[in-house]
């Protein structure tokens, strides 16, 4: 199934998209009710929350009085940890029968509200945040909440501020808007990317990549892109996987690329990197068949030392590619000192930047990519090679080291 994390600060109008993503199929489990399903008269739930705070949280009803609880634990963090030590793990729980209900194949949203602040998003094949700016959230909650202007800037302190949200965010919904507006980016992304992405992740394939090779001027959030799919793969292998690290042209900042995140997952041999195949499947990463070596280079031509295997994202809002490669092996070490090389050493970024110009416009009418990754090959071990060699001797560097 694809998991789908969604979170918005208050009255961001989070909930305005979870009814619509329910309405167009997908599995909804809402933490907000299932937080006020968990501490129901009778539940375990209200029985922690009594002992915790005492008798006065109910009501004459002997339900819980949420308004009262809501004054005691609002800008005093120490009494909202108690709190959240009660019910999210009650929550966790309910939302986990829930997803396991679901069918196979479902597109399955769990709207959390505190999704960035309790640090969630790794375990998600993406995370939707909500966007509207802050002058516009206070004013809803002023229109429709009754809250004073002071109230809902400290609801809004005690969450994620806007810019925590923002980073966490593989897609950013605007609702700064007008109801349709929301309605139609919603529609536009379950049709486009979401129902693609469950039924490529149902068939364990790759997202379809359609076009020729064409270099992106440098982006900002690469990196960061970067890191949250490498938190993602982390997460799916972490008793096998050593480490997972940003590699490739979109790894060195200022330098035109194509598009595509390329990460390499290392791990301590091929066996671990066939077991962990199925895990990193399931994360949006299915393997790639017929794709096991890299170009061996003349200073260690043993196709043995450069073996791997290829995993990409199947994710059509995000190409990816994922590198599993042996700690120590020779095109393990490639990749990471070809980064290094090109990040401190401006010279070498111009001149694959011009060897990439020059063969994007040789190949301009091809209709993929596969030629142009095949004329870069001669460049990389005719060109490259000696001279970041040269500059690893020069200047020490020696790729990480894992304690066995």
């Amino acid at each position: 199934m694809l998991k789908i994390g969604l979170t918005g600060g208050i009255a961001s109008g989070k909930s305005v998209v979870a009814t619509r993503l329910s309405g167009l199929g997908a599995v909804l489990v809402d933490a907000d009710a299932l937080a006020r399903d968990v501490v129901e008269p009778g539940t375990p739930g209200l029985a922690s929350v009594v002992e915790a705070f005492g008798a006065e949280m109910l009501d004459g009803d002997g339900r819980l009085d949420r308004a009262r609880l809501g004054s005691v634990v609002f800008g005093n963090p120490s009494q909202l940890a108690v709190l959240n030590g009660i019910v999210h793990p009650l929550v966790r729980q309910a939302a986990a029968g829930i997803i396991a209900a679901a069918p196979a194949g479902a597109i399955v949203v769990q709207d959390i509200p505190l999704l960035v602040e309790t640090g969630q998003g790794s375990g998600f094949h993406l995370v939707l945040v909500v966007d509207a700016p802050d002058d516009v959230r206070i004013a809803r909650m002023l229109e429709h909440r009754g809250m004073t202007a002071d109230e809902a800037r400290s609801r809004m302190a005690a969450q994620a501020s806007r810019e925590a949200r923002l980073a966490a965010a593989d897609v950013v919904l605007d609702n700064s808007g007008s109801l349709a507006d929301v309605t139609a980016q919603v529609d536009r992304l379950w049709a486009e990317r979401l129902v693609p992405f469950a039924r490529n992740l149902r068939r364990s394939v790759r997202a379809v990549r359609a076009g020729m090779a064409v270099l992106s001027v440098p982006q900002q959030d690469w990196a960061a892109q970067a890191a949250r799919l490498g938190a993602r793969i982390q997460a799916a292998a972490p008793d096998d996987i050593l480490a997972v690290d940003h590699i490739g042209s979109t790894a060195v900042p200022g330098l035109a690329a194509k598009d595509v995140i390329d990460l390499q997952v290392t791990v301590s041999d091929l066996n671990a990197a066939d077991r962990i195949a199925p895990l990193l499947a399931a994360a949006g990463f299915p393997a790639v068949p017929g794709v096991g070596f890299d170009t061996p280079k003349p200073t260690d031509p043993d196709p043995a030392q450069w073996q791997k295997r290829f995993h990409a994202n199947a994710d059509p809002g995000r190409p990816a590619n994922v590198h599993v490669r042996a700690a120590g092996s020779s095109g393990w070490r490639y990749a990471l000192l070809f980064r290094d090389w090109l990040r401190n050493d401006p010279q070498a970024a111009a001149l694959y930047e011009d060897h990439k110009r020059a063969l994007t416009g040789q190949f301009a009418g091809s209709k993929g990519t596969h030629a142009y990754a095949e004329a870069k090959e001669p460049w990389f071990t005719d060109v490259a090679w000696p001279r970041m060699d040269g500059w690893a001797a020069r200047t020490g560097w020696a790729p990480p080291s894992y304690a066995s």
